[in-house]
């Protein structure tokens, strides 16, 4: 996508950022002469999706944005500390001027600016073309408006007349607005969407905004309001418009791997591309190069949580696990090492290599040697230890290699697209989606088997049980088996954070991790605790003092 050529029409580096303003588009073209060349309105989209992705492809807003809505949620756990402000993404400790939040603020807003600049400069109706690209960039803007609202404002059911962000509809550089409230951030993103829909007509590629693009994420945004009629029907026109198909299982197991072209499923993807993006030693900053080392490249200090490790292994056969690989110990001779682990009541992984003697399975603990027994629970072996002080269940696995302490559970969804490292283009919608909106909607409404069908296309792919009315978990409502699949399906996709808060659950952080070294951890958080949105950044405010900033 760099080798065309991009223009952000003032591409503002300042705009709510810095009192010096850059008013210089990125090539020669002046701004004034830029709409008299045709393929300059296309040209200046191009620079709007260029600040999505970054101009690295690791210092964008989609690289923030993520490390904004997933290391919040319960699916990670950091297995030591880290100067990077993401740190404080992850352990719920705000700070008013993190450096990450304040580059996702001033992205977000250089790509409202180049949007607003494009929408203004061409006429709707003049022909197809321009009503494609007009209709673009309406999308953009909707999705950045919209993801901003979810960082910086509280979910939509907490009132709608919560302070949200600033909505800036002009290019007009000496145009601060201030904060606007919640209800109206979700009015403007719906109509934007609307409009959108309405008018781009090229069936694109996912690294392009088209119809579907605008309707699912309509679907999204009415589910955020619980609007479950509206979440249905969007949801049904993407599933029902045969653009796209759910990746078969074989295919969906390797899906890390397939660009977004590549991708059946994929709707809209913020996409990356090999050599281009990540050249070189670049895979070291990539999002993908904090969850595991590959060839030796990446930190790999991010790893799957044990909560979300306990859900994807009820079922042995579930693909989901695919996206996940334990880096194991080896013997002298190239074998896995048996050995049993689980974790303690201060939230401690404790490994116990085993020895079988005869058929007898036994571990080591504290030079007392403990006969490992098992027993059948719902049709599933339980193996489990009896010591001085009790019972003890445990996972029967492999010794596995640690850091700090923390079994390297390493997360691949976010590698090797196109076999290379790190390479990974971010997704914002892909149609598995939408029948999990279709299935939370459905489930709010109290159709209980019609939210399981559609739960259950899901399952089927992923080669587990499917669901029936008779089989729903004890003690678990639909929607809680729900939101159990749409956590296994979209884990690592930046939509669990959004996806507890906005249904007013608690996230439950009860699993190791350094998010509890901290001297005033947080072991749970509830839906209503202020920590769930972020500050405003606080350079924002000293240059714009009437932005009022959150608690």
């Amino acid at each position: 996508m760099k080798k065309i050529i991009y223009i952000s029409l003032l591409a503002i580096t300042a705009v709510f950022t810095s009192c010096e303003l850059d008013r210089s588009p990125f090539t020669e073209i002046s701004a004034d002469d830029l709409f008299k060349d045709p393929g300059a309105a296309q040209s200046a989209t191009l620079g709007n999706y260029l600040f999505l992705k970054g101009d690295k492809g690791y210092d964008g807003w989609s690289d923030d944005l993520h490390r904004m809505s997933e290391y919040s949620g319960d699916n990670v756990m950091i297995s030591g500390g880290t100067t990077d402000a993401l740190f404080f993404f992850y352990n719920y400790q705000r700070t008013q001027n993190n450096s990450r939040n304040n580059r996702f603020w001033s992205n977000s807003f250089k790509a409202i600016v180049g949007t607003n600049r494009v929408i203004e400069s061409l006429t709707e109706g003049s022909s197809a073309e321009a009503d494609q690209v007009i209709g673009e960039n309406y999308y953009i803007r909707a999705l950045v408006f919209f993801q901003m609202g979810n960082v910086f404002g509280k979910p939509y059911n907490q009132g709608v007349s919560n302070l949200s962000i600033p909505l800036k509809l002009t290019s007009d550089i000496t145009d601060l607005p201030d904060r606007n409230t919640v209800g109206e951030v979700y009015d403007q993103v719906i109509a934007d969407l609307l409009k959108a829909e309405a008018l781009m007509n090229e069936n694109k590629s996912a690294s392009f905004a088209t119809k579907e693009a605008a309707q699912a994420l309509l679907s999204r945004v009415y589910l955020y309001m619980e609007d479950n009629t509206k979440a249905i029907e969007y949801a049904d026109k993407v599933i029902n418009s045969g653009r796209y198909s759910l990746l078969p299982s074989s295919r969906f197991a390797v899906m890390n791997t397939l660009a977004p072209a590549e991708n059946e499923e994929a709707i809209f993807s913020i996409t990356l591309t090999k050599d281009i993006d990540i050249p070189g030693t670049e895979d070291w900053y990539t999002i993908g190069s904090f969850y595991a080392t590959i060839d030796g490249v990446g930190w790999g200090e991010m790893y799957a949580s044990q909560t979300y490790l306990e859900l994807v292994n009820k079922n042995a056969s579930d693909l989901r696990k695919s996206f996940i690989e334990p880096q194991y110990l080896l013997d002298a001779n190239g074998q896995k090492i048996p050995a049993v682990y689980w974790v303690d009541d201060t939230y401690t992984y404790q490994f116990r290599r085993t020895t079988n003697t005869g058929g007898v399975i036994t571990l080591q603990d504290d030079e007392i040697t403990y006969p490992l027994l098992s027993e059948t629970v719902a049709g599933k072996t339980q193996h489990y230890f009896v010591a001085a002080t009790g019972r003890q269940d445990v996972t029967f696995d492999f010794d596995m290699d640690k850091r700090n302490g923390y079994p390297k559970f390493f997360i691949l969804k976010a590698s090797q697209q196109e076999n290379d490292l790190h390479l990974w283009s971010p997704t914002v919608s892909r149609l598995a989606e939408m029948y999990l909106n279709k299935a939370e909607a459905l489930a709010k409404q109290g159709a209980t088997q019609a939210a399981l069908d559609e739960v259950n296309v899901l399952r089927t792919r992923a080669t587990v049980p499917t669901y029936t009315t008779s089989t729903i978990p004890v003690g678990k409502s639909i929607l809680d088996v729900v939101l159990e699949e749409r956590r296994l399906e979209l884990a690592y996709e930046g939509h669990r954070k959004f996806d507890v808060y906005r249904n007013g659950k608690t996230m439950n952080r009860k699993y190791p991790g350094t998010h509890l070294n901290n001297s005033n951890p947080f072991y749970e958080i509830e839906a209503n605790n202020n920590v769930i949105i972020e500050f405003i950044p606080e350079q924002q405010i000293l240059i714009q003092p009437t932005l009022i900033q959150n608690d």
